[in-house]
């Protein structure tokens, strides 16, 4: 069994050169599962905005994953998340979603929500390994057959 590298988890600039690839990787690897275009993930420029948090996890220094943890009123929601294909199967989404749960908790709030598309069968596994439970659509998300819409309470 390989053992998964160690990460270093920071928050960062998603315009940043380095983390900019990340996005634009996970940006294609979205308009592939997801070709009729339905899907607005959050661009840079709300990435950068006050009310979120962009993560990236490094090894040796190089991005490999980010995911960012965007507040609202009463919940924050996990967007973004994205592990590089050739650092799939180790367990970098699930300690990416362990710092971003962490950086939740530490801004004192407890209920997480998420959305994510009914062909990220891994992500939703994932979700549900977590403790993530499908809930109704929230915030802008409406009901869509290729949508789920999960929460978590951390207490």
């Amino acid at each position: 069994m390989l053992t998964p590298p160690v990460l270093h988890f920071e928050v960062d600039d998603p315009a940043a050169a380095d983390v900019a690839p990340l996005l634009l990787q996970l940006d294609g690897y979205l308009a592939e599962l997801y070709p009729t275009g339905n899907i607005q993930p959050l661009s840079v420029e709300e990435l950068r905005q006050p009310n979120v948090t962009f993560l990236t996890a490094r090894v040796d220094g190089t991005p490999v994953a980010c995911g960012a943890c965007v507040r609202h009123a009463d919940y924050v929601e996990v967007k973004r998340m994205y592990v590089l294909p050739a650092c799939r199967g180790l367990g970098l989404g699930k300690q990416l979603l362990e710092a971003l749960e962490k950086e939740i908790a530490r801004s004192g709030r407890t209920t997480i929500r998420l959305e994510t598309g009914t062909a990220q069968t891994e992500a939703v596994e994932l979700y549900e390994r977590a403790g993530y439970r499908r809930c109704a659509p929230f915030g802008e998300h409406r009901a869509n057959p290729r949508s789920i819409c999960m929460e978590k309470c951390l207490a």
